[in-house]
């Protein structure tokens, strides 16, 4: 057996210290691509694949991979309703969703449904990698299309600028919970996290929209990613 400095030194990687990855895709084209990719890279361990939502969510249960690439539109079950389920059933699981457009659109559910990561399919392959290592960090990483979509959208409606400016109003705790909000957490998730009560989260939530003349989640998010308040990577 070699001891950890010998591994390191000959630059073999332990696999049972890799990131453990499935693919959920109906293309076995693009499983292909993505599992030539992955094999490249030393850290990381391809340990299943599915052809739909519904497989993947089984196999989340029984293999329980570090992350799970699933392609938005799988037939049969919504994504969305695996990804929920994924969440649910192994919380340690972290989520990257694909999509085959850059839609800003879909980001909030995705987000909502439990995914730490949203870009496109057609993304460089050092892109999808970034994704990959930074969600099983615990970070969020969202395509810089997607997001410089959702900021443009935010400016234009005039709310960009104002909005700016008024990051000092909020308490310690709003900031708090607006990071929270735009990371994808639910009121309910924050109160249970914060120790308050979900009436109390709501209050704050009304009174952090009012302060910043934000009416949508999709402006909050932007908002948050504007002032670097939440925790979300962009891909370079």
């Amino acid at each position: 057996m070699f001891g950890s400095g010998l591994w390191q030194l000959f630059g073999i990687v332990d696999l049972a210290m890799a990131i453990r990855l499935t693919i959920v895709d109906d293309h076995l084209s693009f499983r292909e691509d993505l599992r030539r990719m992955l094999a490249g890279e030393p850290d990381l361990e391809l340990v299943g694949e599915a052809s739909d939502a519904a497989r993947g969510h089984e196999q989340a249960r029984e293999l329980k991979p570090d992350v799970v690439l699933m392609d938005i539109n799988t037939p049969g079950m919504s994504s969305l309703e695996a990804a929920q389920l994924i969440a649910r059933d192994t919380p340690d699981t972290r989520l990257v969703l694909l999509t085959s457009g850059e839609d800003e659109g879909y980001l909030l559910e995705c987000l909502e449904a439990g995914a730490a990561g949203y870009l496109p399919k057609n993304s460089p392959a050092a892109r999808l990698l970034a994704a990959v290592r930074e969600v099983y960090h615990g970070r969020k990483y969202v395509s810089p299309q997607v997001l410089g979509k959702l900021i443009e959208d935010f400016r234009a409606r005039g709310r960009g600028r104002r909005g700016l400016g008024r990051g000092s109003t909020l308490t310690p705790r709003e900031r708090e919970v607006v990071k929270m909000i735009a990371e994808g957490q639910s009121v309910k998730q924050i109160a249970a996290q914060l120790g308050r009560s979900v009436k109390t989260i709501e209050a704050h939530k009304f009174n952090l929209m009012r302060k910043l003349d934000i009416h949508s989640k999709a402006d909050l998010i932007a908002y948050a990613i504007e002032n670097k308040i939440a925790n979300m990577k962009v891909g370079a």
